[in-house]
């Protein structure tokens, strides 16, 4: 039997990089997905590539309304809630505290850490009708801080915080909550950001000596995603190749 056979799940971000190789694992494990992205183009791609057991709708993360929205389509399509993986996150701006951009900060706690809050607010009530788990998608930068990315480091500590929180006030509830915190991973968000040297720089921080890739950080969404995790809850997750561990 496959692990979320007869599971509903949500994917925010989950158009491509870590969010598609999430979405693309679930429905191979069975489950029925929504995927929300702001990108259209690349959600629609997406459900084309995996048929019937997929659905893409254009949401934002960071409004309460759009997170509703999603909940509302899962129960309306596909009869129920089970999974939600809060996936949606930007980078940001890079500068040092004291030159931090306003609108690039709130835009960054908006998406990053408001969205995992908007999103928990209207799944947590939906899930603990049938049981289930949510995945909040963290960041090594949850842990451990970086220079000139304040805003990201916040917000990924917040999400580890809320996470915790969550696991234990719906311990009894039926309801699993727990983050991941991946390490570098190559995706368009990095790819796209960083130049060579500085890849190269971010390879040599891992102890594997190599960024990670989408599907490695989606086989831990789909352990904690699934039942063979069911004594897993209010706890974070590395998939880092070993950065942390210096």
């Amino acid at each position: 039997m496959k692990q979320l056979e007869n599971k509903v799940a949500i994917v925010t971000g989950g158009a491509s990089g870590i969010g598609k190789a999430i979405v693309t694992l679930f429905v191979k494990e069975g489950a029925k997905v929504v995927v929300a992205d702001l990108n259209e183009e690349l959600g629609k791609k997406v459900v084309d590539e995996l048929g019937e057991d997929a659905i893409f709708v254009k949401a934002d993360s960071s409004l309460p309304e759009d997170n509703k929205k999603l909940v509302d389509t899962a129960v309306e399509n596909f009869g129920a809630l089970h999974i939600a993986v809060n996936n949606a996150g930007i980078g940001g701006p890079s500068a040092s505290i004291g030159e931090y951009p306003i609108d690039g900060w709130k835009k960054v706690i908006d998406i990053n850490l408001n969205g995992v809050f908007y999103g928990m607010l209207y799944q947590l009530p939906e899930i603990e009708k049938v049981g289930g788990s949510i995945v909040n998608m963290a960041s090594i930068l949850g842990q451990v801080g970086f220079a000139q990315a304040s805003a990201y480091v916040a917000a990924k500590h917040g999400v580890v915080g809320l996470t915790k929180t969550a696991g234990w006030e719906y311990g009894t509830k039926g309801v699993r909550v727990n983050a991941i915190g991946p390490g570098f991973i190559a995706t368009p968000l990095v790819d796209n950001a960083l130049d060579k040297d500085t890849l190269k720089y971010l390879e040599s921080q891992h102890a594997m000596q190599r960024l990670g890739k989408p599907e490695e950080v989606a086989e831990l969404a789909l352990w904690l995603a699934s039942d063979r995790s069911s004594f897993v809850t209010g706890a974070y997750y590395p998939v880092d190749g070993g950065y942390l561990a210096k």
